[in-house]
Order: C-alpha cells, then sequence, then structure tokens
C-alpha cells in the first residue's frame, strides 16, 4: 500500500507540474498575440481611405463616368490624353486659367488666377459649367498637382460641385475605370465669375509683410529645398525658416493619398498645429494648391497658397 501510495503522489506531483509549465506556456501567449494585432493595426492603419470633401474614390469614379451632370477633366493636358483619358474627359492645363502670357516667371503676379473677367471667358469656352459635377484627375505623385491647382482656382472662381481623384491616370485605368485615346470636345458654356475668393491665397507683398504671423511649409523636393536651380529660378534656396515636407510625401505608393491620420501626424511631427496659419508654397504654386486643400480638409483650416512662390519670393527677397 505504501508503495502504491509513493507512485500516486509522484504521478500527481508530475501532473502538476506539466500543468504548471501548459499554464505557463499559455501566460506568454497573450503578448505575442498582441504584438500579432499590433501589426494587424498597423496594416489597417496604413490601408484607411483619406476622405475629404474635395475628394472622391474609385469607385464614385466608376459610377459617374457617363453621367450628364459631371464633367471629367484631365489635369495633364490634351497631350497626355492623347495617349489615354478617362471616357468622356475634356482636358486642360492649369497655365489655362493662370496669367502666365504676360512677363515670365519672377515677374509680379506672373502665374497668378487670371482676372474675373478673362477667367470666365476661358471657363466658358472650356464647357466647365457651374452647374455639374466636375471631377479633375492628373497623375498624383508622379506629376506636379496640376488636379489641385485647377480646382484650387475654381473653388476661388465660386464653383461649389467640384472634387479631385484619389490616386492618378494609371491607377483608375488599372482598375477598371473606361478609357479613351484622345481627350472629348468641351462643349462651351456660359460662365460668369464675379469675384476672385482669396480666403486661401496669399501674395508677395502680403506674406513679406507679415511674415512672422506664418508658419511656412515648403513642398518642394529634396534637391529644390537644399539650393539647386532646375526650372529657371533667379537664386536657389527656400523661403527663411520654412518646414520642409514634400508634396510627394502626401502619397502611397499605389498612388492614393495616405489617410488623413497619417497626414495629421506627420505635419504634427513638423511641430505644425492646427491654430496655425500656414503657408504652403512650391516653384510656381501648383503642388503648394494641392497641399493647401489637403491640409484644409485634414482640419488646418487657416491655409494658404502662395501662388507666385518660390519663382517670385527668390526674385526679390532674401532665402536660405
Amino acid at each position: 500500500m505504501k508503495k502504491l501510495f509513493l507512485i500516486a503522489v509522484v504521478l500527481f506531483c508530475c501532473v502538476f507540474a506539466f500543468s504548471a509549465c501548459a499554464n505557463n506556456e499559455t501566460t506568454d501567449e497573450p503578448n505575442n498575440n498582441e504584438q500579432v494585432n499590433s501589426e494587424n493595426d498597423n496594416e489597417a492603419v496604413d490601408t484607411v481611405a483619406f476622405t475629404g470633401e474635395y475628394v472622391v474614390d474609385l469607385e464614385y469614379v466608376k459610377n459617374a463616368v457617363g453621367q450628364e451632370d459631371v464633367i471629367f477633366l484631365d489635369a495633364r493636358g490634351p497631350e497626355a490624353a492623347a495617349s489615354g483619358t478617362i471616357q468622356g474627359a475634356i482636358a486642360m492645363i492649369w497655365q489655362q486659367l493662370a496669367d502666365v502670357a504676360n512677363g515670365q516667371s519672377g515677374d509680379a503676379m506672373w502665374g497668378t488666377i487670371l482676372p474675373a473677367d478673362q477667367l470666365s471667358e476661358v471657363l466658358s469656352a472650356n464647357g466647365l459649367d457651374m452647374n455639374k459635377e466636375i471631377i479633375i484627375f492628373s497623375n498624383a505623385q508622379d506629376g506636379w498637382g496640376d488636379d489641385g491647382r485647377i480646382l484650387w482656382t475654381l473653388l476661388a472662381a465660386g464653383y461649389e460641385n467640384v472634387k479631385m481623384v484619389n490616386g492618378g491616370y494609371e491607377y483608375l485605368a488599372e482598375n477598371g475605370v473606361p478609357t479613351q485615346n484622345g481627350a472629348s470636345e468641351p462643349v462651351p458654356c456660359e460662365v460668369t465669375v464675379t469675384a476672385i475668393n482669396e480666403d486661401h491665397l496669399i501674395n508677395t507683398d502680403d506674406l513679406a509683410a507679415n511674415y512672422d504671423n506664418y508658419v511656412v511649409v515648403d513642398v518642394r523636393a529634396d534637391e529644390e529645398y537644399n539650393g539647386q536651380t532646375l526650372y529657371g529660378e533667379v537664386k536657389g534656396g527656400h523661403l527663411p525658416g520654412a518646414i520642409h515636407i514634400r508634396y510627394t510625401d502626401l502619397f502611397r505608393d499605389d498612388t492614393t493619398l495616405k489617410s488623413n491620420d497619417e497626414i495629421i501626424a506627420m505635419f504634427t511631427e513638423a511641430g505644425i498645429s492646427t491654430d496655425d496659419t500656414i503657408v504652403t508654397y512650391c516653384t510656381a504654386g501648383i503642388r503648394s494648391a494641392y497641399m493647401q486643400l489637403i491640409l484644409e480638409m485634414c482640419g488646418f483650416e487657416n491655409t494658404l497658397n502662395y501662388d507666385e512662390s518660390y519663382y517670385r519670393w527668390c526674385a526679390v527677397n532674401e532665402v536660405e
């Protein structure tokens, strides 16, 4: 009996020890699960779509193609559209809506929005009916933000129902949006611009006079910010104290925009808050117009696009 009792005790101890080990291993498991869940959460954040008043996604575009009350505008221009564009799209370039015929880059007010009467004529001739929805697309980070610049101009002209597409033309074409070779002919209409709304723009004189009141953001590429003159600038460098956040930093590898939270974090980490009055600039106010719109949609409401931009500033003011 004693021998049987001892055997029973030994077996009990073995079972207890095994259970304890099993419990210890189970206790370690939540840490692994937390790591996996954390990785999954990060992946989820990375795939969250950008949302905003002026941005539409792939499915929206697919549903809008062929609708009579929608105008698609290819901001890459007629030459690019000749090789492929969205079905039914007309094509324009931002320069058609800007004062580029008088003088040259670096001159006062070169590249700024046309006066209201001239702008009305161009918009009418190109059929940009204020009573229809206008959806603009371009090349995302592989381009210059032309879609943003045109949208920014239309908003300043008094348009309300204007959008730009999340993703470049190639992204749309590769994901099943119907295409055609060559832009469609615009249908002229009557457009009257009574005044240019300047709520989200600033000129050189105003910026220089109140410089310390603004947080200035340079959205150009690294080489531009660091002093290379790639596009005929009078001299290289950047505006004094300008924070460098590249236009291309807004996008993912698939040409769609990063999520609102990712973009907000990018600016917050650079020391910029929603209470700041932010001035964005690039070389000629194109990429910076796109950036201004994105910031506005992310809650940075006090944002201004400096449309004379670096061309003009470096011609008349000091740079770093």
